[in-house]
């Protein structure tokens, strides 16, 4: 594999037009930051409209995951959750499409631990207050994270593919991808070209693995992950029930929010999502709410026990969708191989921290297509190199 910062020997090409495959919340990062350094984008995507896959998750968190160590992941987490509550502040709506609310984590089993020495997180003990304020008995384990809050992922996609500069195209069933004599073209099912341009950037979540597998030396080993949310209506509520709402997000064992509109445009409370590896179906189940409603009882075991009746067929809701990962928790973002395959790109394999890396994966992606330096350290962006599945 090239160093990173080794951009400079191979020569890109000379060309600021991509194309993205995937409208969803990498592809839209990747155009988003593409557009705003002066690219022309156009986003090719298979749906009719924003939000048909994971990115029509209702409401998720942007919070940074934490180890005694630092480890890789913590860094890159907390350097992520920065950039997309930088994102949500400069584009969405604060209180409707997202809120810096902070998050309280319930250390289940002790999971989570807060390193013994390091300045730059934002994340501290549970104050005695905010675990009252949560619900939950005044010894229980808790982190409270300051820098962290809920997005609509949709909303937050939707605008960033109005950055001007992105061009998209609905209705795009990409089939496959080929490399030309400078460019890459993007083809249907019937051998026609639906576009081409010098660059291309891969960011069709778990379809990228059917795009990536004829090319030679490639081996992006993407598995698919579903979950389903489970949400009703605030007006369904009872006074008592209101009443044991935590003021903001809860998470440790899936995560609970209230008061952010529903799909439908009602405030709502939420709770999940599940975790189901290797399927790739995405009907709402039965049995998922029941899953559910066990993880709310778990995560807040006093508010789960007031709510269970809210899990019925006349109240709850549901979302599923699927979510892609890599072997090592961490996406698989950049240039796959510079010397074999100039002007390929990829952004995807987000797991459950779409939330919290999209948005810097796509500042990554731009930043290396652009020559320019990295929004993250060197020994942190190798981590996040796609390159590291490219054959030698």
């Amino acid at each position: 594999m090239l160093p990173i910062s080794a951009t400079s020997q191979i020569s890109p090409p000379d060309t600021h037009h991509a194309l993205v495959i995937g409208a969803g919340l990498s592809g839209s990062a990747v155009a988003h930051s593409l557009a705003m350094r002066g690219w022309s984008v156009t986003v090719l995507d298979q749906a009719e409209g924003v939000g048909a896959g994971a990115s029509g998750l209702p409401v998720g968190l942007a919070a940074p995951h934490v180890s005694p160590d630092d480890n890789v992941l913590s860094r890159i987490t907390r350097a992520g959750v920065k950039a997309t509550l930088q994102r949500a502040q400069t584009l969405l709506h604060s209180g409707t499409d997202w809120a810096l609310s902070g998050v309280l984590e319930h250390k289940l089993a002790g999971k989570r631990r807060l390193p013994t020495d390091h300045p730059q997180h934002h994340s501290t003990p549970a104050s005695a207050a905010q675990v009252a304020a949560a619900g939950l008995p005044p010894d229980t384990p808790a982190l409270w994270h300051a820098q962290a809050g809920w997005v609509r992922p949709r909303q937050l996609a939707l605008a960033q593919l109005q950055t001007p500069g992105v061009q998209v195209r609905w209705s795009q069933a990409v089939h496959s991808i080929e490399r030309r004599v400078q460019t890459w073209a993007v083809l249907n099912a019937q051998g026609h070209t639906l576009a081409q341009a010098p660059w291309l950037v891969v960011a069709s979540a778990f379809d990228s693995l059917a795009l990536l597998q004829p090319l030679p030396g490639v081996k992006v080993p993407l598995n698919p992950l579903r979950g389903q949310v489970s949400f009703g209506h605030m007006a369904d509520l009872t006074n008592a029930q209101r009443q044991r709402l935590p003021p903001f997000p809860v998470n440790g064992h899936g995560s609970f929010i209230s008061g952010v509109p529903t799909p439908e445009g009602q405030p709502g409370w939420f709770i999940g999502a599940t975790f189901e590896r290797d399927c790739t179906q995405t009907p709402v189940r039965v049995e998922d709410h029941l899953a559910n409603r066990l993880r709310l009882a778990t995560l807040l075991p006093a508010l789960g026990e007031v709510m269970a009746g809210q899990f019925g067929p006349d109240h709850v809701h549901g979302w599923a969708g699927l979510r892609c990962t890599l072997p090592n928790r961490l996406p698989a973002v950049g240039p796959i191989d510079r010397l074999h395959l100039p002007g390929l790109c990829l952004s995807t394999g987000m797991g459950a921290r779409g939330i919290s890396l999209a948005v810097l994966c796509g500042e990554l992606t731009a930043a290396w297509m652009n020559q320019e330096a990295l929004p993250l350290p060197e020994d942190l962006a190798k981590h996040l190199a796609a390159e590291r599945f490219a054959s030698a």
